[in-house]
C-alpha cells in the first residue's frame, strides 16, 4: 500500500501554491467578479489560493493591485447597514421572544453581528439570518 501511494506521490508532480491577488483597485463594499483578481505563483499565509472562493463576496476594506487578498478581507454580501432597524428573535425550547434592535455593524447572512435592542438600550451579539432578522441566544 505505501509503493502504491509513492508512485501516486511521484506522478502527481510538484506541488504548486498560489496566492489571490488584486488585479486592480478593489474599494470596500464591492462585490468581487473574476475580472477583478488573478493568481500569483507564490504561497502568501492568510491569503486566499483560489480565485472561485473569492467570486461573489464583499470587500470589507480597499484593496490595491498587486496585492494578496487575505482572508480576512473579504466577507459575505452585506444584507445590513449599520443603523438599520432590525428584528431580533430569540427562541428557547417553546419560548419565542421578539423585539426591535439597530444593527451596529455591517453584516452578510450567517455573520455575527451587535444588536442595540431599542427598549431596553442594551447591546447583545446575534447572527444575521437570510430574510434579515437577527437570531440572539445564550
Amino acid at each position: 500500500m505505501k509503493t502504491l501511494a509513492f508512485i501516486f506521490w511521484c506522478l502527481a508532480g510538484p506541488l504548486m501554491a498560489q496566492t489571490v491577488v488584486a488585479a486592480q483597485a478593489i474599494r470596500s463594499q464591492t462585490i468581487i467578479t473574476s475580472e477583478m483578481v488573478g493568481l500569483l505563483p507564490d504561497e502568501t499565509l492568510g491569503a486566499f489560493t483560489d480565485i472561485a472562493a473569492t467570486i461573489g463576496l464583499e470587500a470589507r476594506v480597499n484593496i490595491y493591485p498587486g496585492r494578496p487578498i487575505m482572508l480576512s478581507e473579504l466577507g459575505r454580501p452585506a444584507i445590513l447597514e449599520r443603523n438599520q432597524q432590525v428584528v431580533m428573535i430569540f427562541v428557547s425550547g417553546g419560548l419565542s421572544i421578539t423585539s426591535e434592535g439597530r444593527v451596529l455593524d455591517r453584516a452578510g447572512v450567517g455573520e455575527r453581528v451587535r444588536v442595540m435592542n431599542l427598549a431596553s438600550k442594551s447591546i447583545v451579539f446575534g447572527t444575521v439570518t437570510a430574510n434579515g432578522q437577527i437570531e440572539v441566544g445564550l
